[in-house]
């Protein structure tokens, strides 16, 4: 067979490989048939939310599981296919069948990213919110280059992006900023920014032209959608109003209608000031705090497992630092997963791409990922 094929035989073998060990590929074919035993239960619909979860993960199960075997298939055709064109010496058949390959590599490429946002919350949509870490108007600046990245990187990908809340800094840039990102996949492709950004760069605020670091925390949660049931007692929360900041008009900006919540339990804290009235600035940042909280209990419940599975311990995903060094020649390189990406119009914004796909893949494997990509 010819190099070209056997690329993409190895393409498509490669990304197999990653799905199934995702899906630990045995176990989720036991639970497939767990689940297909009990959907002929006829009291399965005595509790229809229960039912519904279980028909919501059984179908993305089989879909996963199908895709899989599909693709297998289809390999193995197109192979048996080109082999018989060569022996019979039919170049044009050969070309077809070499051509169908490829297709089939690029397909199993996006499947196999497709399993990887097969998570419980993965088609959610998501929040962001971005806060500069110490280090005054370097941080902040550093801070807003992040909020304006994620709000171009899903502009780009078809998302609609509100701006929930905002601090800006004294000087320049940013406090904090909180974004919801609405589309498909929303929260799958963002979870992994979870963690600390670090940025070297040679700074435009120091008139002596010195390399400056900066850090900002970035933490993603999914949006709740009605499905999902989270409790707040009203004693857990501390409730403060006060003026917002951001632009506004003749009634936003004169009354104490941003809104701000506490709880008290865990200490998470979120704030709304986008809205025009306070109730619906509560309103909002009561959705946040429901997110905030269901994220924290997937964040348990995934640690949990990572203590089972050995193999995964050695990354600790949601408290990494993704740091990025600006070089000449608009050359920027993530230092966690080793991806290099240049872009001609805005450099982090063209390389957060190759960075996200990386890390899903790293997040999964548990191999650092060399991968070079310039645009």
């Amino acid at each position: 067979m010819r190099a070209e094929a056997q690329a993409h035989v190895e393409t498509i073998n490669a990304a197999l490989a990653l799905v199934r060990r995702f899906l630990e590929w045995e176990r989720a074919l036991r639970r497939l048939d767990e689940l297909n035993a009990r959907v002929e239960d006829p009291s399965l619909w005595n509790d229809a939310k229960a039912a519904q979860a279980l028909m919501r993960e059984r179908r993305r199960l089989d879909e996963s599981i199908a895709a899989v075997r599909a693709i297998e298939r289809d390999r193995d055709d197109t192979v048996e296919l080109i082999e018989m064109a060569e022996a019979e010496g039919d170049a044009e058949m050969e070309r077809e069948a070499l051509a169908s390959l490829a297709q089939l590599a690029e397909r199993a490429e996006a499947d196999k990213v497709k399993a990887l946002l097969a998570g419980e919350a993965d088609a959610n949509n998501t929040y962001i919110e971005v806060n500069a870490g110490a280090g005054g108007t370097e941080s902040q600046d550093w801070a807003e280059m992040l909020q304006r990245m994620y709000t171009r990187w899903a502009e780009r990908h078809g998302m609609k992006v509100d701006l929930i809340d905002i601090h800006s800094g004294e000087q320049a840039g940013i406090k904090s900023a909180t974004l919801m990102l609405r589309g498909e996949n929303a929260y799958g492709w963002a979870k992994t920014e979870s963690g600390v950004h670090r940025l070297v760069r040679i700074s435009p605020y120091d008139s002596s032209a010195r390399r400056h670091t900066s850090f900002a925390s970035v933490w993603v949660y999914p949006e709740v959608d009605e499905d999902i049931d989270i409790t707040v007692e009203d004693k857990d929360l501390r409730i403060d109003t006060y003026r917002s900041s951001g632009a506004g008009g003749q009634h936003i900006n004169t009354t104490d209608s941003a809104v701000r919540i506490t709880h008290l339990p865990t200490g998470i804290v979120v704030a709304c000031q986008n809205q025009r009235s306070q109730h619906k600035n509560r309103a909002e940042a009561m959705k946040q705090l429901k997110a905030r909280l269901y994220e924290h209990e997937l964040r348990k419940r995934e640690e949990e497992a990572n203590a089972v599975n050995a193999a995964k311990t050695d990354i600790g995903w949601g408290h990494q630092i993704r740091s990025y060094v600006l070089q000449p020649y608009q050359l920027v390189k993530d230092l966690r997963t080793g991806v290099t990406s240049t872009s001609p119009d805005s450099v982090l914004d063209g390389a957060l791409d190759p960075f996200m796909a990386a890390a899903l893949s790293q997040r999964v494997t548990g191999e650092k990922v060399e991968v070079e990509d310039v645009d």
